[in-house]
């Protein structure tokens, strides 16, 4: 199981409760999951509803078709899953704060990021 990053994934979905993400297809400009991930990746991603203000950051495993919702690291809830409504979201592979390494400087200055 690799973990796995990429530039300019977005789709929207229409998950509600706190299953495992299904994705409706890419947005305008942007790249499916599927384009970038292979069944068993791991990845970190955001998913948010604009009308209600909700918000969940975390990290899940895509199966081919849809993402687990495996480990929170923030949401509106607590930084629980969050119990999402039937509305349209949008969810994209975002590197997080928490899976940040440390990196160092053109200086030599070693400067470890996350939490």
């Amino acid at each position: 199981m690799a973990f796995v990053l990429g530039e300019r994934v977005k789709e929207t979905t229409n998950v509600s409760g706190t299953a495992n993400i299904t994705f409706n297809g890419a947005a305008p400009t942007f790249k499916t999951f599927a384009s970038v991930l292979r069944a068993g990746d791991q990845t970190t991603y955001a998913i948010s509803n604009e009308q209600t203000q909700e918000f969940e950051v975390g990290q899940g495993v895509f199966d081919g078709t849809t993402l687990s919702r495996d480990k929170v690291y923030a949401s509106s809830n607590g930084d629980n899953l969050v119990n999402f409504g039937s509305e349209t979201k949008e969810v994209y592979i975002s590197y997080t704060a928490k899976n940040a390494c440390t990196f160092q400087t053109a200086t030599g200055l070693a400067i470890a990021l996350g939490a």
